[in-house]
Parts: C-alpha cells; sequence; structure tokens
C-alpha cells in the first residue's frame, strides 16, 4: 500500500492539479469562478479542457462523461470517447471547452414529475465547477448540474446549490451587523454512511435481496445483537480487506474517508468522512456508496445500502453532520462561553427557528419505503421532530427564555480513579441516540437519513428554511444603530427561543412520554412516507422554495410526483417478489416437508408405533400452509386494488394503511412456518446465514 499522501486526490483534478497543470492566469481566472462564484469565460474553459483532457489521458483515461444526478436519486453517465477521425483514417483526441461546460443527454427516461413529456427528450448538463472533476473506470467524469430544455432543474445538484446560495446571501447579511465580511459562507456536512456486508452467496440466493435490497422473509436469527458485543468489536479479515480496498479507492478520488468500524447489528459497518464543502460531500457520499456496491465483490461479500435489510435487527441511516462555515470558521462553534458568544446564539437560534417552522418538511425529505421501516424502531430517531441541545445550551436556552440568570458550569475533570490514566475534560454536550437532529459540539447531526438516501434533498430543505430564519434576523436588524444592535440582537434571540422552544427535547426520544409530550406541543407525527409526502407541496412549503429562488412550484410539484411514485413503485415490486416468493419457493417447499413428515408418520403407525409429536407437527404445517396460501390470495388481492389505482397519493395511503399490513401478515405467516420447517427442506439462507457467516 501507497502511501496516503501519495495516494489522496491522485485521481482528482483539484487545486493542485489544477496549479500544475493550467497557465498562470487561466487558473486564477478558474479560482474566481469555484471561490467567488464568478462566470467562466468560455477562453478560459477551452483552456481547462485541453489540460483536463491530457491529465486524464495520461492518468489512463479513454472516455469523459457529464455525471449528474436525475430525480431518482442515484447518479447517470453517458460515456463518449476523446475521440475526433482524420481525413487519411489516422484519429486525434479532442475535448473543447463547449464539451466540458455543456452537455446534451436524453432527458425522456428519467423521472420528472411531469415536467417533461415522454417525446420531449431533449436535457442539459451544465459543469459545476465548485465540485472536481475525476477518473472513474477510465473514464473522465464532470459533475454536472441536469436541468430541462426548458429550464426546469431535473436534478438533486442544482436546488442544492441553490438552497446554498440562498443561506450564503442571507448569512452574509448577518455576518455584516456583526462587522464581518468573508469571502465564502457554505454549508459543510460530514456523512457517517452505515451498511451491511453478507456473503455474496447468500445474497443470490435471497430472491428479495437480489430484487428489492431486504429480506420479505425470514425469522428471527436464534442470536442477533442482544449481547452488543459486535459494536466496534475486531473488524473481521474479510471485511478488513474490503475496507482497505475501499479506502484506497476513495483516497485516490479525494474523499476524505476517516473512520470505520463495526456497528451495532451483526454484520454491520460504518465509514465516515472528514466534513466538507455540502455539495462536494454529497458527490463524495454518492461516489462512496457506488464504490461499496462494486467492491464488496472482490471480497465475496455484497453491500446492502436498504434502510432496514433484516427485520428485528438495526437499520442503516446517514447521519447528516450540518454546520455552516464563513471562510473556513465554523459559525456553530460555541467558542469558551456560548452564553457570551451572541454571533453563535443567533445562528444557533436560526437553526433552532427554521426547524420548528419547517418540522413537517424535513421529516418529508428523509421519507423512504425503506426508511419507514426504520424510523422510530429504537435504533433510529422518532419521525418527531425535535432538537436535542444538551445540558448546557438547553441552560442557555431556559435562562434567556425565563430570564433567569445564566450559571455556567463548566467544564468538568473526569478522574477515572486510577493512577496511571489521565484526567481529561468532560465535554459540555452530551449525544442522544433518539434524537432526530442533535446539537454534537459545534454542528448538529441530523440522524433521521436513511443509509441509501441522497442528502441532498435534506440538506436543500434545511439550508432554504434556515435561510429564512436569517433572513428574518437581517430584516428585523439592520436598520437598528450600532449602539443598540447588541441589545436587539438578544432580545430578538430571546423572543424566538421562547417561540420555539417546543422544538427542543433533550430527553428519551424512544418513549411513549414523548410522543404524547409531542403531540401537547403540537409537533408532527408523520408515521410513513404517505403521510409525510404531502408537506412537500404545502402552500408553506412552495412559498419558502420560491422565496428563495430554490424550486419553483413547477419544480416541488414534481418532485412529490417523482417521490409518490418512487414510493409506491418500491411496495409494488415487493408485493411481486412476496407474492412470487410464497407461491413458487416456500409453500412448494413447506409442502414436501409436510407431506413427507406424514407419509414417515403413516409408516409408523403401519407398524404400530404412535407419533404425537411428529403428528402435530404435520397438522401445524398444513395449517401453516392454509394460511399462507390465504394470506397471499389477500395480499393479491389488496395489491391489485393498489396498482389499479389512478390517483398517486390515493395509492400511497392504500399501500401504507392496508397493503403494509397485509404484507406484514403473509411475511409472520411464512415465518412462523421456518421455525418449524426442517433446515434440509427451508429453500432460501436463514438469518443465522446471514448475519453470521464466516
Amino acid at each position: 500500500m501507497s502511501k496516503i499522501s501519495e495516494i489522496y486526490g491522485s485521481s482528482v483534478f483539484d487545486k493542485r492539479t489544477m496549479r500544475e497543470k493550467l497557465p498562470s492566469a487561466t487558473y486564477k481566472s478558474l479560482l474566481k469562478t469555484i471561490d467567488a462564484g464568478e462566470p467562466l469565460d468560455l477562453d478560459v474553459a477551452n483552456v481547462v479542457a485541453h489540460a483536463m483532457k491530457e491529465w486524464a489521458i495520461e492518468k489512463g483515461a479513454t472516455h469523459f462523461t457529464h455525471w449528474f444526478q436525475p430525480l431518482s436519486g442515484t447518479t447517470s453517465e453517458k460515456h463518449d470517447a476523446f475521440l475526433s477521425p482524420e481525413e487519411n483514417g489516422s484519429a486525434i483526441t479532442s475535448f473543447s471547452g463547449k464539451e466540458l461546460i455543456q452537455g446534451e443527454p436524453d432527458a425522456s427516461s428519467f423521472p420528472s414529475g411531469g415536467l417533461r413529456a415522454t417525446f420531449e427528450a431533449r436535457g442539459y448538463t451544465a459543469w459545476d465547477p465548485t465540485s472536481y472533476a475525476f477518473i472513474k473506470d477510465e473514464v473522465l467524469c464532470i459533475p454536472t448540474a441536469f436541468c430541462s430544455y426548458t429550464g426546469e432543474a431535473l436534478d438533486k445538484k442544482t436546488p442544492l446549490l441553490r438552497s446554498m446560495g440562498a443561506l450564503e446571501n442571507q448569512a452574509r447579511r448577518v455576518l455584516a451587523l456583526f462587522g464581518e465580511n468573508p469571502q465564502r459562507i457554505l454549508t459543510t456536512i460530514g456523512a457517517e454512511q452505515e451498511f451491511f456486508l453478507i456473503s455474496e452467496k447468500d445474497y443470490a440466493a435471497r430472491e428479495d435481496l437480489v430484487l428489492t435490497g431486504r429480506t420479505l422473509f425470514g425469522a428471527p436469527p436464534c442470536k442477533g445483537q442482544e449481547l452488543e458485543e459486535h459494536y466496534f468489536g475486531a473488524i473481521r479479515p474479510t471485511v478488513n480487506n474490503f475496507m482497505k480496498e475501499l479506502d484506497e479507492e476513495l483516497w485516490a478520488l479525494g474523499i476524505p474517508a476517516r473512520t470505520k468500524h463495526n456497528e451495532v447489528a451483526p454484520a454491520q459497518h460504518e465509514l465516515a468522512p472528514i466534513f466538507a464543502n455540502a455539495n462536494r460531500a454529497i458527490d463524495a457520499n454518492l461516489l462512496t456508496m457506488e464504490k461499496m456496491r462494486l467492491l464488496a465483490s472482490n471480497h465475496g461479500l455484497a453491500c446492502l445500502l436498504h434502510e432496514k435489510p433484516f427485520e428485528g435487527i438495526n437499520g442503516s441511516g446517514k447521519h447528516d453532520n450540518w454546520s455552516m462555515s464563513a471562510d473556513g470558521k465554523n459559525l456553530l462553534d460555541p467558542g469558551e462561553n456560548p452564553s457570551e458568544n451572541l454571533r453563535f446564539l443567533v445562528f444557533l437560534t436560526a437553526v433552532i427557528e427554521a426547524v420548528d417552522n419547517y418540522q413537517e418538511l424535513l421529516r418529508m425529505s428523509v421519507a423512504s419505503a425503506g426508511n419507514d421501516h426504520r424510523l422510530g424502531a429504537h435504533e433510529a430517531p422518532p419521525a418527531i421532530m425535535s432538537i436535542f441541545l444538551g445540558d448546557e445550551l438547553g441552560a442557555i436556552m431556559e435562562s434567556l427564555v425565563n430570564g433567569a440568570e445564566y450559571r455556567n458550569a463548566g467544564q468538568v475533570a473526569m478522574d477515572l480513579g486510577v493512577a496511571v490514566l489521565p484526567n481529561f475534560l468532560k465535554d459540555n454536550t452530551d449525544r442522544n441516540r433518539t434524537s432526530p437532529f442533535a446539537f454534537t459540539g459545534n454542528k448538529f447531526e441530523f440522524r433521521a437519513p436513511g443509509s441509501n438516501v441522497n442528502l441532498a434533498d435534506a440538506n436543500t430543505c434545511l439550508n432554504t428554511a434556515v435561510a429564512k430564519s436569517l433572513k428574518g434576523f437581517a430584516d428585523a436588524l439592520e436598520n437598528v444603530s450600532p449602539a443598540d444592535f447588541e441589545a436587539a440582537a438578544i432580545s430578538y434571540v430571546k423572543q424566538s427561543l421562547t417561540d420555539h422552544q417546543r422544538i427542543v427535547f433533550n430527553g428519551n426520544g424512544y418513549s411513549e412520554e414523548w410522543e404524547r409530550e409531542a403531540e401537547r406541543r403540537g409537533l408532527a407525527n408523520h408515521r410513513n412516507t404517505a403521510e409525510a409526502l404531502p408537506s412537500y407541496i404545502d402552500p408553506k412549503s412552495i412559498a419558502l422554495f420560491e422565496e428563495f429562488g430554490v424550486l419553483t412550484e413547477n419544480e416541488v410539484r414534481s418532485r412529490y410526483e417523482v417521490k409518490l411514485e418512487k414510493y409506491t413503485k418500491l411496495l409494488n415490486i415487493e408485493c411481486r417478489v412476496m407474492k412470487r416468493m410464497a407461491r413458487r419457493t416456500y409453500i412448494p417447499a413447506i409442502s414436501r416437508y409436510a407431506s413427507d413428515t406424514a407419509e414417515g408418520v403413516a409408516r409408523l403407525e403401519a407398524i404400530g408405533v404412535e407419533c404425537p409429536s411428529q403428528k402435530e407437527l404435520a397438522k401445524r404445517l398444513a395449517d401453516g400452509i392454509v394460511a399462507a396460501a390465504a394470506a397471499t390470495n389477500e395480499l393479491h388481492e389488496l395489491h391489485t386494488k393498489a396498482a389499479a389505482m389512478q390517483d398517486k397519493q390515493q395509492a400511497a395511503d392504500f399501500y401504507a394503511g392496508t397493503v403494509v399490513p397485509a404484507m406484514r401478515k403473509l411475511r409472520s405467516v411464512i415465518d412462523g412456518l421456518e421455525i418449524i420447517t426442517s433446515r434440509d427442506y427451508w429453500p432460501a439462507p436463514s438469518y443465522n446465514n446471514l448475519l453470521f457467516y464466516v
């Protein structure tokens, strides 16, 4: 293995490479576009394109692609060779500034939520120079935005960039009131990625895993996660070899993968990067998931990124560690004494106000069919949005709201009672695993997103909501005299915290008491995706996005339609797979075992041997087969009804409220039969096999 410093960024056309490959004037002009957001001149783009092509070819690249994020939530790419045939039969390599800046992929087959008809195929990709180009599989990948022929955003990157710009503009106004004028203000995130690794052979033997990403059937394993021995345990050699290869691939792509460890559930793991510019960090996370899936097979493994691949076993999330940075200075860093750090309190208050005002929009941003199985399952935060501040910030908030004197407890020295162990300072902010939105020292950890999600949705909503709060502060205080500013700012913070204190909860988010308390406070509790999605097209949400130019009403409605369609399509696929597996895999296998058991009983009784236990087993199996067939037929009838519904919201509601319970009923019958069916007859790897492979 080479040194990390030699590997890191070796496949990225980053500033280090730009400085080396570009003329000085071109490099400086490009930096103005990257760092200051200035428009890019075509002449500059031509020089950049040539240098980028020459560098990529040196690295073994033969093709280029505009790499973008359609509304499907994945990434897409169409490869074109650096090839230009000559009259004499030879060929040269070429790549122009126009090809770098703009592409023209077919837009008809990507989800658009009605923005584009199938016959309206033209779409455009536009280079995003703020996210570095990179080489992947002999292809120069150019991160781009994706829009329709009429200019509507058809991707997830464009609204994200717009929301970052909206927050930057409003944060700039607020900082100006503090006498600060930074060059750039960015949102930063660190995406902690959870995932499962199982045997590739077992994966291939499970039709449900292959087609849906999760096990639609499966009795609980004899041993689950109750011993809590897997968390931070020694990483098994096969997994460690996979992680080594993954690290090197990610480091070469300039992705700062830093922390890796076993997670709580057996066969579950986590990879966490160092925080970065939100736009680049989301690009990096999408690449990380792609590499995880592709590299796992090199080690005889399959990577599962579904939010809940195993029933009764912890699911996987993607914790979105979010903050704001002005010229590298973290705006959510409380400093030595947060109660006296007025700027920090202003930005903290803006976030609290934003989460309270747009709690339903944030819940919507993480809604998916897979995440419905995870949220609130005593392994992930509940579906109720709330903020955890911790003892110190909670006490500061209470003192401001109640007008009481704040007493700083200071940092407590921890003495472990062993002479050779050093004393250390206890953090004033604890971690609350049950909170969906927790302050963790100098950032907020949005814990609700699922492992398979593109974080652009959640961050677009969060950025825009916070921009709205910052705008309110700036509008209220821009005309206040400097002499009165501090008192006015404190008064504003106090009033805002008073108005929005209901969203702050430092207790146990899993408790039934909290659910009742949240209802009393008037907090929303959308338990599934069908309930959550309508908040996207609520007039309040549309007004927010339009006010800051993040999404037009048509773009909002299109995304609502895409999310609804994806939700119903995923459940439609799961229903099909369940019925197929029940009819063609499980019921026939159980029937064979029941028949053989009954024949065995008959043979023994023919020679005078009574077998009451086997006779009882045969009856239980026969009754179970009847119940499984009935549950399958019931699911078929309900699924047929759901699939025929024309109104997508009505269909989603029916799937969530009626079809999903029928799916659970069928699963329960089959899982109960697994426990009493001989292992020799059972047709698929069990949870014992899947989770505890060698």
